[in-house]
């Protein structure tokens, strides 16, 4: 199984997962973290501006954790054979490990409309 978390910052779960190009890529095996690596993805490759019709480096993620994520996004991730999920957690490995244990937190996203990196409490945002 491979989880994905977006985290433009490398340091946060971020929202926006369509403009976001920076994932942390889990490799799970017997529901244990493998392995961890950054896949940085190019400007028109992010969810946003790439639209379907050829591979995407996302391809072969079974799960994409994000601190936000339109239903329009969510529906499209499910159409790649990805679940989407929304989650309040900020930190990648706990929020990683709360999902293999059944136990991470789902909710909506803070994040608003605008541009530029803000914060909305904890939650960092990605554009």
């Amino acid at each position: 199984m491979k989880i994905a978390v977006t985290s433009q910052n490398r340091k946060m779960v971020t929202g926006h997962a369509g403009k976001c190009r920076k994932f942390w890529i889990y490799e799970i095996d017997d529901k244990r973290i493998v392995n961890k690596t950054l896949l940085e993805l190019a400007l028109d490759q992010s969810l946003h501006e790439s639209h379907g019709g050829g591979p995407h480096p996302l391809d072969g993620i079974d799960v994409l954790i994000s601190g936000g994520a339109g239903q329009g996004l969510i529906r499209r991730l499910n159409s790649m054979g990805i679940q989407g999920l929304v989650t309040p957690e900020t930190e990648p490995d706990s929020a990683v490990a709360d999902f293999l244990k059944g136990t991470l937190k789902l909710g909506q996203s803070e994040c608003h409309e605008g541009h530029g990196e803000h914060r909305v409490g904890e939650h960092v945002c990605c554009h």
